[in-house]
């Protein structure tokens, strides 16, 4: 999930917004079908912008922050890192760097929260 609604770093409202592109250079650098791309109004990071958000069923979800329009591709690379994982989690090793430092938060999966009850 890319934030659509992240403003360049001046505030500007001029559209596109950094955030609408970044959506479209994601979704221009997916060759995989089995990875979905969608655009979602705000993720709350506005202080670190760009953003983006990686998801998957049975797995943790991951906040990115403090990306560019050349991050395209790293998300799509941690997007396949994250569907070979057998453990729900991205691996650290082969990661790209700016989904290790742009690393803003990680939450676990609700079934795993069930569980503990």
């Amino acid at each position: 999930m890319v934030c659509s609604s992240c403003r360049a770093e001046d505030g500007s409202d001029t559209r596109p917004r950094p955030g609408e592109r970044l959506g479209e250079a994601v979704r221009a650098a997916n060759d995989d079908r089995s990875i979905r791309v969608e655009s979602v109004e705000c993720l709350g990071n506005c202080k670190r912008r760009l953003s983006a958000a990686l998801v998957k069923d049975g797995g943790w979800s991951y906040v990115f922050g403090d990306l560019t329009l050349e991050n395209a591709g790293d998300l799509i690379e941690g997007a396949r890192l994250f569907q070979t994982s057998d453990n729900g989690l991205i691996p650290w090793r082969g990661r790209p760097d700016c989904l290790k430092r742009g690393l803003i938060s990680r939450i676990p999966p609700l079934s795993m929260l069930k569980e503990q009850k």
